[in-house]
């Protein structure tokens, strides 16, 4: 089914310059986010997104409320929310491989939705700016139209993408908006900056940095303080056994490697998932 605004089927291909201007309301959003002043998030509530992650819960989370990310030049920043029960997923795009990260993003949003029957799926789309190499301009057309590609109706809400989120200085580019973050309760979109990026920030990071694949889901149980690889092998009694890790960020500095330990970990179903998305 199609990508829409207001009901009607988006016009593709196109920039995001001429998407709003057919649509007025998509230009009013994003005037009115770009003019917002910067939020200092602090850690509470908050999961954080880092470059080429996903993160996905729901308001019945007891420990997220807020999904946020920042740091996006050309990249985007994806939410995508359903109306019926809130289920809320963030990603940290760069454009290593959409056409694989766009289902993941739709599946994710699935799995928390069960079998909800009223409401909508919405996205909104922030980030990038107008670069010379023209990367923000490639990952907006490869967004809208692999999302225009899935099964089921999407709606766009909110578009600040590319030239919608361009500065000019000194005849030089940059982003108006760096980052977001989204309130799971409220729904909430608003811009922001993260003063706590964690868990083990350092190490989450240098995957993405390396280019290396990050195929693995990962889910981060900040209430035992381990990053733990989901969904997990099973023990021979067929229990979920997490293979965490015990990062420890001196040792992965000074040698280059991580260290590990097994732990069999309650097998309760998780409120909130964090993915690397490739």
């Amino acid at each position: 089914m199609p990508l829409l605004v207001e009901g009607r089927r988006v016009r593709l291909p196109q920039s995001a310059g001429d998407l709003v201007r057919a649509h007025p309301l998509l230009e009013e959003r994003a005037r009115l986010l770009r003019g917002q002043s910067v939020q200092q998030v602090g850690p509470q509530g908050l999961l954080y997104v880092q470059q080429r992650e996903l993160a996905v819960t729901s308001p019945k989370d007891g420990s997220i409320s807020i999904l946020g990310s920042d740091d996006a030049t050309t990249c985007h920043i994806v939410v995508l929310r359903h109306t019926g029960n809130g289920a809320t997923c963030l990603t940290h795009c760069d454009g290593t491989d959409t056409k694989a990260e766009v289902p993941l993003i739709m599946n994710s949003i699935k799995s928390f939705s069960g079998h909800t029957q009223c409401g909508r799926l919405e996205v909104h789309l922030v980030g990038g700016f107008s670069d010379d190499r023209q990367l923000s301009q490639k990952l907006t057309h490869q967004l809208l139209s692999e999302f225009d590609r899935q099964e089921d109706d999407i709606h766009l809400v909110t578009l600040c993408v590319t030239e919608l989120n361009d500065r000019e200085e000194n005849e030089n580019h940059f982003p108006v908006i760096y980052g977001i973050a989204v309130n799971i309760k409220t729904s909430e979109i608003y811009r922001a900056s993260f003063q706590d990026r964690g868990p083990e920030e350092e190490l989450r990071a240098a995957r993405a940095l390396t280019g290396g694949p990050l195929k693995t889901p990962v889910l981060c149980r900040e209430d035992v303080g381990e990053v733990c690889e989901h969904p997990a092998p099973r023990s021979k009694e067929n229990e979920p056994l997490l293979l965490c890790k015990d990062f420890t960020s001196e040792a992965a500095a000074e040698k280059g490697e991580l260290r590990g330990k097994k732990s069999l970990l309650p097998s309760a179903p998780q409120d909130h998932t964090l993915l690397r998305t490739k």
